[in-house]
């Protein structure tokens, strides 16, 4: 039986099922080398004084894993460089924050052809390849001009940008024109897909006809797989002895106020200024929730090397000191203010015990926060989600409340709605809600995208309701 080999920058399979310190991705790629055997491939954190192409092959967490290292200007200009300073602000909308130099992108290069080079031996006949993000959108081309013949898919995990923003990009055709060696391309939602193929077709000048485009000689299929939690785990994560420890612990804490909760990466897509700005507009609104009322944030730092993340992180601990100096009392804090990771099984008591769920970023491809708020909640008694129409979940989860996050009397008055929302409302929003997130769980996600990459890439693409059609496409392009 052929393989499947999975790629991505970094490989951090989870040990521990309760452990808080990995990401959605993590956990999405090890569900689904636990179901189908074969190896995921990818680069160890570690640097070295010269690149060998050396693999190391180890077994964590059930998933057999190969690890290469990079040099450290491989780091500075690859990840550092193109992939954080360059493509995530661009893939974000934040053109303001992009930076464009020729050395980062000579590094990204340079190092997808790294990839390439120490991953073809490992490619055997038959074996199927998924490439995953915005480090490695050359390496499906670099392998093809290697000689790798298999079946290769590429899924983006970030939005992918309107054609306009895209154009910014320096070489922005090289680097669009690389994702046509693949022979499936997945995103996360409509609006990407949408905007994917408004571009293919005004700068490459390709028309997208059942779902696929022609290039070279090959046919691309491209499709929208939105991706999942394990939700029934994370369900049963809620209801486990350090989750329930947790909730009883925040539930005493709470002193029987209302919580909101936002858990975050730290990071100026995740709309956490606007969000706080929101809340400060709900207590001057609202004085009655004064006292009734705080929001903990918990925003885990990341890429701390980048200035535009110190600079971030300096304004929210302005914003929130002011926020708490203005409204403080002796016995209450509006805000809880947390910039550390915590377990998962932590997390899950800590969104049970919150009454909204607030996810409100400026742009994301999918924010799986959404779906472990809703997985997690009791229900009996659940809490209330307040999602961005801008997170890629918004469109599967409509019966949260939908809010412009950068509308801060819109999400002010979003918040006030949640916390008076009846008891009935609530439970059947959250019913609607828990039904999606368990039928469209990572399994789904894993299935869908494998089967469409391994089989008959047409009849699986057409059979998928979630594929835009091309006279749907027609019909909503975006600039």
């Amino acid at each position: 039986m052929s393989r499947l080999i999975v790629v991505s920058n970094r490989v951090n399979p989870p040990v521990d099922a309760g452990m808080g310190a990995v990401g959605g991705l993590a956990m999405a790629l090890a569900a689904a080398l636990r179901e189908y055997s074969g190896v995921w491939f990818g680069w160890s954190g570690e640097t070295t004084p010269s690149f060998s192409g050396q693999i190391s092959m180890q077994k964590v967490g059930g998933v057999t894993v190969a690890l290469m290292d990079l040099e450290e200007q491989d780091r500075e200009e690859y990840y550092d460089g193109y992939a954080n300073r360059t493509l995530w602000p661009l893939f974000h909308s934040r053109t303001d924050l992009a930076a464009y130099e020729r050395s980062f992108d000579a590094g990204y290069e340079r190092v997808n052809q790294r990839f390439a080079q120490t991953l073809a031996p490992l490619i055997g006949p038959g074996d199927v390849v998924w490439i995953h993000d915005y480090h490695l959108i050359p390496l499906g081309q670099a392998l093809r001009r290697l000689g790798v013949t298999n079946r290769i898919g590429f899924f983006l995990h970030i939005p992918w940008p309107g054609p306009r923003t895209f154009t910014t990009l320096p070489e922005h055709r090289r680097l669009a024109e690389s994702l046509l060696a693949y022979d499936l391309v997945g995103f996360q939602s409509q609006d990407s897909l949408i905007a994917f193929d408004d571009y293919v077709e005004r700068e490459l000048g390709l028309a997208m006809e059942d779902g696929a485009v022609a290039f070279e000689g090959r046919k691309v299929k491209v499709g929208v797989f939105p991706i999942g939690i394990e939700a029934a785990a994370f369900a049963d994560l809620a209801g486990g002895e350090i989750a329930q420890a947790t909730f009883e612990r925040m539930r005493q804490s709470q002193a029987g106020r209302w919580m909101v909760i936002g858990v975050d990466r730290l990071d100026y897509s995740k709309g956490l200024e606007e969000r706080f700005v929101a809340y400060e507009q709900m207590l001057a609104d609202h004085p009655d929730l004064a006292e009734r009322v705080f929001l903990l944030q918990i925003a885990t730092p990341s890429r701390d090397a980048v200035q535009a993340y110190q600079e971030i992180r300096a304004r929210l601990d302005a914003i929130s000191g002011r926020i708490n100096g203005a409204y403080a009392t002796v016995d209450w804090v509006p805000i809880r203010y947390v910039n550390r990771a915590h377990r998962r099984d932590e997390l899950a008591g800590l969104y049970r015990a919150a009454h909204v769920g607030l996810v409100t970023p400026l742009r994301d491809g999918m924010n799986l926060v959404a779906k472990e708020y809703v997985a997690a909640q009791d229900p009996l008694d659940p809490g209330v989600l307040v999602l961005s129409r801008y997170a890629g979940a918004a469109e599967q989860m409509d019966e949260a409340l939908i809010v412009n996050p950068f509308s801060r009397e819109e999400m002010s008055e979003a918040l006030a709605q949640a916390l008076a929302m009846p008891l009935a409302e609530r439970r059947r929003r959250w019913r609607s809600l828990m039904d999606g997130v368990l039928a469209d769980d990572v399994s789904a996600w894993r299935d869908r995208f494998v089967a469409a990459l391994r089989g008959p890439v047409d009849r699986d693409l057409a059979s998928d309701s979630r594929l835009l059609t091309a006279e749907e496409g027609d019909n909503r392009k975006t600039s």
